[in-house]
């Protein structure tokens, strides 16, 4: 089976785009909770990888995230760069295998590749923060929002992509 960026390739670049313009969107500001901010940008890089292909993904989480705090943050950059589009990879890589066909076994199959994207986002910013900051205790301090954040980015993708019908949009106007 031919991919997007196969078959239409400005159909998949211009794709590509929008979504990485959303994720440097939504890392320039964040929900404040007592002791710093939740950023939305995770939502948007979990559904640009269940939806697109494991290139896109990694344009769309790893250099998105980069240029996102390059403009507004630029300490963590290359962290993120590397942490999230890790994540957007493998989400895409586990979410798009051919293992069940059904929608039941697509849901597991996205929720499951969700669900280990949110653990290499948590140990790659826990690890990237120890390095960046050269301080254990200040990544332990981040955890928990760090955390909420990537468990907020699994069910808002989820959310979006089967309660909200992005996946049949796609797949209706065959984007993936």
């Amino acid at each position: 089976m031919k991919t997007l960026r196969q078959t239409n390739r400005i159909r998949w670049v211009t794709i590509t785009g929008v979504f990485m313009a959303l994720n440097i969107i939504m890392s320039s500001f964040g929900i404040p909770v007592p002791g710093g901010h939740l950023y939305l940008c995770d939502m948007i890089i979990c559904t640009a990888a269940l939806l697109l292909d494991p290139v896109a993904a990694f344009i769309v989480g790893g250099v998105g995230s980069f240029l996102g705090d390059m403009i507004f943050y630029p300490l963590p950059m290359f962290v993120s760069l590397v942490t999230h589009g890790l994540q957007a990879v493998v989400i895409s890589l586990i979410a798009h295998s051919s293992i069940g066909s059904s929608k039941h076994a697509q849901f597991i199959r996205s929720l499951i590749a969700t669900l280990v994207g949110a653990v290499i986002m948590v140990v790659g910013y826990t690890l990237g923060k120890t390095f960046v900051y050269s301080t254990f205790e200040y990544a332990m301090i981040k955890l928990p929002y760090e955390i909420a954040q990537a468990l907020l980015g699994v069910f808002g993708s989820l959310l979006l992509c089967y309660r909200a019908g992005l996946i049949r949009i796609f797949k209706a106007m065959e984007l993936n």
